[in-house]
């Protein structure tokens, strides 16, 4: 089951398709969260281990959060990936870096590929990301704080314009309703000047 949630953000590129940013609906989500999230390629993301129930949970918690949001990227009707934001200044990253006003932090996981790849695949869902970002004017720089032992994903940021930053520490976090260790990071950041 897929969320039946209003996409927030529609963009249709030609010879790739129509890309929709919808908010993650927890229960009908849950399920395809669950198997892309506990996937060795997915380690990163650090719920390999976590059972259906838990990651319905994680995001029925980010789902009650006004700093803190979570979406579903389809491509022509289809699940494609999983994007997050969050206010810099209400996270864990606000101990690592000076936060400045209009600082929003995302998170980004590209679901499994059903098919053969497609030259610039994550490029584009990651472009049309940031123009949704960006379409209001709240969102003055993107913050991205991957695992320093990422280099995809630090290569990635940078090939889509994110200038690199310091690699800090990411304090742990352990409060009832979330459990984050602590986490080698690479800052890295984008400002609606440079993106656009």
């Amino acid at each position: 089951m897929i969320s039946t949630r209003t996409p927030v953000h529609s963009h249709t590129v030609d010879g790739f398709g129509t890309i929709t940013i919808t908010p993650v609906d927890p229960a009908a989500d849950s399920a395809l969260i669950h198997s892309w999230v506990t996937e060795e390629r997915a380690r990163f993301w650090g719920m390999n281990g976590a059972s259906r129930e838990l990651v319905q949970e994680i995001y029925e918690d980010v789902d009650r959060r006004t700093t803190h949001h979570a979406f579903m990227v389809g491509l022509d009707g289809e699940p494609v990936a999983l994007f997050q934001t969050y206010d810099c200044a209400e996270d864990r990253v606000s101990e690592c870096y000076e936060v400045r006003p209009g600082d929003v932090g995302v998170h980004l996981l590209i679901g499994p590929s059903g098919g053969a790849a497609r030259h610039g695949f994550t490029g584009t869902l990651i472009a049309a990301f940031l123009a949704y970002l960006f379409s209001d004017g709240g969102a003055r720089r993107v913050v991205a704080e991957p695992d320093a032992r990422n280099a995809k994903a630090i290569s990635l940021l940078e090939r889509s314009g994110f200038v690199l930053g310091p690699e800090v520490e990411l304090p742990e976090i352990d409060l009832p309703e979330v459990f984050l260790p602590a986490k080698p990071a690479r800052l890295a950041f984008l400002s609606r000047e440079t993106a656009h």
